[in-house]
């Protein structure tokens, strides 16, 4: 009921803006008379504004005696006083030059420039382009819409099943600093320390931002800490809430996949109030389910009840025939049980994601204007583990699961961000003066779960269900910036300048979980101790707990100016000092000089840096990771511990260690070179070449094991079975091209066509490693458990390396007709590489082909209140190449021949069960969808 009155006074507000306006109707045309439909037609200087039907028409109610703004892409803009006229027909010029959108992200300059015009690549996706596809979050509408850009799902990965790790150019997830509305975005509390893509990274949680809420999204492809300060190695995503919509718009999606299960349900609202000509109110909502897929096949242990060590035979079983009749009373048990062996969910995790935006601006009077953002995102997700066989009592209570059981991470996730500041011209000069706030938060729950350290017995009911602790990042930036351009000053045409400063302070909490989460309550078998903690997700300990924070003060200066009519230079530079581990200046220097009409070069050059972030100063856990097949207690320690920063010293006394230094910046050095072009007034091309070096980059280290005598002795009496750690371990280089073209046409009076065709190549090498520590450098250990050989190991490289695919082609058509409309959209995803850890198990290297998955939506605009559309994405059923599969891991293998018996370690499916690799484009397969579009 609460809600309900709000959002009558937000609607009875906007009736009362209405009075004693003039309402306004007539047609947007082309030079031909053609109907422009999805025309804007806008009172300048305020929100209000429509967009035209289908036969160019549109109605508007607007203060007498305003002028009216007409725009469509591809002609040029008209500004038409109304004079007392109630009625007009207008008619567009076709104008080249408004192909390309202007942009502002790049620049502080005090206009915006084309898209084709600027120093830098950037690409510009429309609110349209957001909400054509099957598409529904952030992230996903990215990775099929900027081929520079990658994210996909994971699976079975803990926290990073809930937020995708994404990356720009090749990068990784923290190394793209993300914008909205021009202002620094917080990043997530979760540090990805599992096996995927950007493992050991700190990302941005794109997904938490409502795809209603957007007008559009810059994606600017260019490093850029000179300009924003840390993260923006790779470039910047800058997210535009929309501030310019009129009334109500509504949407409905449904869809799931042809193997009927992935269901996504989603409803999102948007209303956008005009303040009496002196602002706007913009407020948006989304509730979003995505259920669960499974892509998991059945389970090849020969025996889930009888057998040992993950379901093989034991030593008992040592000829053919004794392992069949076993196998048949184990199938016998399976089959009396209702055990399946389909026992993993390979897939995406089930989410459900309630979230709302609003953004404002007013003006005060006096040329002041406060304007202010704040969002609140609150998702729940449910993802599986790895399933626990009966036959594993170590890590299981069969008094309560006698068939095994399958453990369940459940996270819940608050995101909360503000925005707030104030605008004015003083003495010629523009100030903006703000303060951004936000915090990530990410909560464990562990569901059909059991401590198996814990006594058990008849009489005795295990919990079965942990609070296992909380993640928390927070953020707060106060900005101020100065902005003014010259005219004629000397020489210079144009003089854009922009100076100011910036002040934040960090934050990092891990709260511990309830102590049966962790423990371990001494239960042996024998001798065999048990696991401690919670299956699957053991929770945080009084001992990983932190609350640490630091401060960042930032000065920066920015210049642009047309130094002739062909010639645009950039300048910027930026110093910052941390608290907690000093300064770092940077600069970049970038120009746009124009060769002929339509037919320009651009280039820049710079040094960057990206900070440790807290999480990877911080973060110590332990978790429980499958390696080749075989769950391990995995201790992640952060960066300050005794364990990483202590020498070793051989029969030295007290807590051993690496020997490791503190984390420090990452050093970036950026170069692109680029042409721009327009050609025959209906098509932009842009093609511009880059390299990143990256010195020290900031990694997770691949897990040292005990069997190493130096990492038995550091880890001691300690109940795990490896260690990791955070450590500046290499230096890389990126190189690659990015290439867009776009082309619009109009057809005819009721049909236009847009093309689309772009494309990213890149490469990432690791060009050396580094270490600090003279016990991983002098070890002298033969093999693969050697220090150094395990800092960063093959399998880590190749993630690094060849873990996203290494190129991506779009190609994208819309056609309209009248009230119909197609969206065809083919996206070529790059071949990616995994390897093993061991070179002496390169046999499991496999290269994954690329592959093209197609997308399609037919829409109709009913009537010009209601649009409907259908489509499917992945239209021919693509899935990636399955995972090699060894012969010998099958189920029904019953040699006893120790080079043919049965083996799952010879492969990377985990007993069969894991077919697909995640990093191309998932492996959802096939899935159709219906919306509904209502705006009123």
């Amino acid at each position: 009921m609460k809600h309900s009155l709000l959002l009558l006074l937000f609607l009875l507000c906007g009736l009362m803006a209405q009075a004693q306006k003039t309402t306004v109707t007539g047609r947007v045309m082309g030079g031909q008379g053609e109907a422009l439909p999805g025309s804007t037609v806008l009172e300048r200087g305020t929100t209000n504004g429509t967009s035209t039907g289908t036969n160019g028409e549109f109605s508007l109610s607007v203060n007498p005696g305003a002028t009216i703004t007409v725009q469509a892409i591809g002609y040029a803009t008209q500004q038409i006083p109304l004079n007392g006229r109630t009625t007009l027909d207008v008619r567009l010029a076709a104008a080249a030059q408004d192909l390309n959108e202007v942009v502002v992200t790049g620049s502080r300059a005090t206009e915006g420039r084309s898209n084709i015009l600027t120093t830098a690549p950037v690409d510009v996706i429309s609110a349209r382009e957001i909400k054509a596809f099957a598409q529904t979050d952030v992230a996903q509408v990215l990775a099929y819409a900027a081929p520079s850009f990658q994210s996909t799902r994971q699976t079975i990965s803990d926290g990073t099943d809930h937020i995708d790790p994404a990356s720009l150019r090749g990068l990784g997830p923290d190394q793209v600093l993300v914008l909205v509305n021009g202002k620094r975005f917080h990043n997530s509390a979760l540090v990805n320390i599992n096996g995927t893509v950007g493992r050991g990274s700190v990302g941005t949680d794109l997904n938490v931002i409502p795809t209603a809420s957007l007008k559009r999204i810059e994606v600017l492809r260019d490093g850029a800490a000179a300009l924003y300060g840390s993260d923006a190695i790779a470039g910047v995503i800058n997210l535009q809430l929309k501030n310019d919509t009129t009334g109500v718009t509504a949407s409905s999606f449904v869809g799931q996949t042809t193997k009927s299960d992935g269901g996504v349900f989603q409803v999102d609202t948007n209303i956008g109030i005009g303040l009496g000509g002196k602002g706007y109110l913009d407020l948006s909502g989304q509730y979003q389910n995505h259920s669960y897929f499974n892509r998991g096949l059945p389970d090849t242990a020969p025996l889930i009840y009888l057998g040992g060590n993950s379901g093989q035979y034991p030593s008992s079983a040592n000829t053919e025939q004794l392992r069949r009749d076993l196998k048949t009373q184990d199938d016998k048990l399976v089959a009396d049980n209702g055990y399946d062996r389909s026992n993993l969910r390979v897939g995406s995790a089930d989410t459900r994601n309630v979230g709302g935006f609003l953004n404002a601006g007013y003006r005060l009077g006096g040329g002041l204007e406060a304007y202010v953002m704040a969002g609140y995102t609150h998702r729940t997700g449910k993802s599986a583990g790895f399933a626990r066989l009966p036959n594993q009592p170590t890590q299981s209570d069969l008094t309560i699961f006698p068939n095994g059981f399958l453990p369940f991470i459940n996270t819940t996730i608050n995101d909360v961000s503000t925005i707030a500041g104030l605008r004015k011209t003083i003495g010629g000069f523009g100030f903006d003066l703000s303060n951004t706030y936000g915090s990530n938060q990410v909560r464990y729950d562990i569901t059909n779960s059991v401590n198996a350290s814990l006594p058990q017995g008849p009489g005795i009911r295990n919990q079965t269900e942990f609070y296992a602790g909380t993640l928390k990042f927070t953020q707060n930036t106060s900005n101020l910036t100065l902005t003014r351009k010259f005219v004629d000053l000397g020489p210079l045409a144009t003089l854009n300048v922009a100076v100011g400063g910036e002040f934040r302070v960090d934050n990092f909490q891990i709260a511990a979980g309830e102590p049966n989460s962790y423990i371990n309550g001494g239960r042996k078998i024998g001798t065999a101790p048990t696991a401690s903690g919670s299956q699957v997700f053991p929770g945080y300990q009084p001992t990983d707990e932190v609350n640490k924070s630091r401060n960042n003060l930032a000065g920066f200066l920015d210049l642009e100016s047309d130094l002739t009519e062909k010639l645009l230079v950039h300048a910027a530079g930026r110093v910052e000092r941390y608290s907690d581990f000093g300064s770092s200046a940077s600069g970049q220097l970038a120009a746009r000089f124009s060769i002929i009409d339509g037919l320009a070069l651009r280039g820049s050059l710079g040094n960057g840096f990206r900070a440790p972030s807290l999480q990877q100063r911080y973060f110590t856990n332990v978790s429980t990771q499958f390696v080749s097949g075989v769950p391990n207690q995995i201790l992640t320690v952060n960066n300050e511990n005794s364990i990483v920063r202590n020498s070793y010293t051989v029969g030295g006394t007290g807590q051993q260690g690496f020997g490791v230094a503190p984390l420090k910046q990452e050093n970036s050095r950026n170069y692109s070179l680029g042409l721009t072009a327009r050609v025959a007034q209906v098509v932009t091309l842009t093609v511009d070449a880059y390299q990143i070096d990256i010195d020290d980059r900031i990694v997770l280290s691949s897990a040292f094991t005990r069997t190493n005598t130096i990492v038995n002795t550091i880890l001691g009496t300690q109940p795990v079975s490896r260690v990791q750690f955070f450590a500046n371990a290499v230096n890389t280089r990126t190189q690659g091209i990015d290439i867009v073209a776009n082309s619009r046409l109009t057809l005819g009076d009721k049909s236009r066509l847009g093309l689309t065709a772009a494309a990213n190549f890149n490469e990432t090498t690791v060009r050396s490693f580094n270490s600090t520590s003279t016990t991983i450098n002098n070890d002298a250990t033969v093999g693969t458990s050697n220090l150094q050989n395990t800092l960063f190991d093959r399998q880590q490289r190749a993630r690094l390396e060849n873990g996203n695919p290494r190129s991506k082609i779009l190609l994208s058509a819309n056609y309209t007709y009248g009230i119909f409309g197609l969206e065809a959209r083919t996206v070529r995803f790059g071949e990616v590489q995994t390897k093993d850890a061991d070179p002496a198990r390169s046999f499991l290297d496999q290269t994954y082909a690329a592959k093209w998955i197609t997308d399609l939506t037919l829409s109709a605009q009913i009537i010009k209140q209601v649009g409907v559309a259908v489509g499917i994405n992945n239209l021919f059923d693509v899935y990636p190449d399955r995972i090699n599969q060894n012969p010998r891991n099958d189920p029904n293998n019953f040699s006893v021949d120790p080079a043919q018996s049965y083996n799952s370690s010879l492969d990377n499916t985990n007993r069969g069960r894991f077919v697909y690799n995640a990093s191309q484009f998932g492996f959802q397969g096939a899935f159709y969808f219906g919306r509904v579009n209502v705006s009123f």
